[in-house]
């Protein structure tokens, strides 16, 4: 395995998952603002899960994003 090239590839990964997830994220709350379903002072659960299916592998990741 070349680690260089493991490395950047990783990285690559986590910028798409980072850009899309962010993106989805606005664009959920935005809209749950715009229907009345957050008042836009609320901290919103956030559940990630990361799957490797070649290596059988599964992590769920759990946080939390403050909107105020």
């Amino acid at each position: 395995m070349n680690e260089e090239t493991f490395n950047m590839a990783t990285r690559k990964f986590l910028k798409k998952v980072g850009v899309t997830s962010q993106r989805e994220i606005e664009k959920a709350v935005n809209k749950a603002i715009s229907e009345g379903k957050l008042s836009g002072n609320e901290t919103v659960k956030a559940k990630v899960t990361l799957e490797l299916p070649e290596l059988n592998e599964t992590v769920e990741i759990d946080g939390a994003i403050e909107l105020e």
